[in-house]
């Protein structure tokens, strides 16, 4: 249920950049405009993710991701009302609150049927729903933008997502917080409720975390919001092969890499405390060279394949990204944690589309995507770093008794 949910969640705000070419010649919009649309978004998702956070410790999570879905997807029918630039800044902004109230919520509640050694994988299934909205968005919004208009879309993905949360509020339901951890046999050592044993110093590991999502998520926002852009231009493809190859290939891809890394993920997770974060570590490294091929090809079957390989290792990385942080998080905190781990990865997010607006009107889009691959690179290392200094002591393997 929670996978339906969340493909909703990254159809809808997918959908507007396969139409960014509709949108810039009907409304007469430049690239810092159309990127200031995208941030839009995202820098209101981040501001309110802290605060969705919290609710989601301490009310239904039910109540809030269902609420959050039919409120988000009524902004995405009225997205296709929209008849000026600030309309659809406005909507884009609305469509950042509805959508933040998700993950922090549905991530505690994964997190409550899943203990630690499931939990990647559970995940890692949960995310290849963020690839199945990628491309669903993209792709239907740029094949009923060029056949039916720009509007269309936004009405069919609108309403389908406002009947999925009714729908969802007859079957959907909330799990008694920490009933995973209570039941986990293998606890770190030192752990009596499946939290890690020395939470509290572990707060750097936490923040390093946090710092490494602002910059993965610094490059997706770039691919999520420009490649549509970037095939129209440098490739002179349709607006629908446009949506098509700028999410299919790329997304694909990450659900094989998604449900590599919860597998991995969860084998490493037995041996050692880091074993998810070498796993993300490797994603990130793996996937530098890929991002800069994107950038610099002019050969579309190279474009295929780096996107292919970029997006198998972008799925290593995001098959953990919760699952890392609730290692190193208390149970009760676990939403809280999700939603400032969320605020501040959108806030690079949100960065990013601005910065390649105006960077692709002095150095061209390919250098400014090209680029994006330093970013990858230096939060690679630095969660290498991490890893080796907060991250050392081995999970215990003996069974021991568990305290809610």
């Amino acid at each position: 249920m929670l996978w339906f949910v969340c493909l909703f969640n990254y159809a809808d705000r997918q959908a507007i950049y396969s139409v960014f070419p509709l949108l810039q010649r009907e409304m007469a919009l430049s690239d810092v405009q159309l990127g200031i649309i995208g941030a839009s978004f995202m820098w209101v998702y981040a501001a309110a993710a802290p605060f969705t956070g919290l609710i989601g410790d301490r009310v239904s999570r039910k109540t809030l991701i269902l609420g959050g879905l039919i409120f988000w997807s009524l902004v995405t029918v009225a997205t296709a009302l929209s008849r000026t630039y600030w309309h659809l800044v406005l909507f884009r902004a609305l469509e950042g609150l509805g959508e933040a109230c998700y993950f922090p919520a549905s991530m505690s509640m994964l997190s409550d049927y899943h203990a630690r050694d499931t939990r990647s994988r559970a995940m890692a299934l949960h995310q290849s729903s963020v690839y199945a909205g990628t491309i669903a968005g993209g792709t239907i919004a740029g094949w009923m933008g060029q056949s039916l208009g720009w509007r269309s879309s936004f009405y069919l993905l609108g309403l389908l997502g406002t009947l999925l949360g009714v729908v969802l509020m007859l079957f959907l339901r909330e799990p008694t917080r920490g009933q995973a951890d209570a039941i986990d046999v293998r606890p770190p050592d030192g752990a009596r409720d499946g939290n890690v044993p020395t939470q509290h110093a572990n707060r750097p590991m936490t923040l390093i975390l946090m710092a490494v999502f602002v910059g993965a998520n610094f490059v997706a926002a770039i691919v999520l919001t420009w490649m549509p852009s970037f095939l129209f231009r440098k490739f002179g493809m349709s607006l629908a092969a446009a949506g098509f190859s700028s999410t299919a290939y790329l997304q694909v891809a990450s659900v094989v890499g998604v449900l590599a890394g919860g597998v991995l993920a969860d084998r490493l997770a037995r041996r050692q405390r880091g074993g998810r974060m070498l796993t993300q570590a490797l994603g990130l490294l793996a996937g530098v060279p890929f991002i800069f091929v994107t950038g610099w090809t002019t050969t579309v079957a190279i474009l295929i394949a780096a996107m292919a390989g970029f997006g198998f290792f972008k799925g290593l990385y995001d098959a953990n990204i919760w699952a890392s942080l609730h290692d190193v998080v208390p149970t009760r905190r676990r939403a809280t944690a999700v939603g400032m781990m969320n605020a501040v990865g959108w806030i690079g997010g949100g960065i990013a589309p601005l910065a390649v607006g105006i960077a692709s009107e002095r150095y061209g889009l390919s250098a400014a995507i090209s680029a994006s691959s330093v970013v990858y690179l230096v939060v690679g290392l630095l969660l290498l770093v991490g890893i080796r200094a907060f991250m050392r002591t081995a999970p215990s393997m003996r069974r021991e008794e568990a305290y809610p």
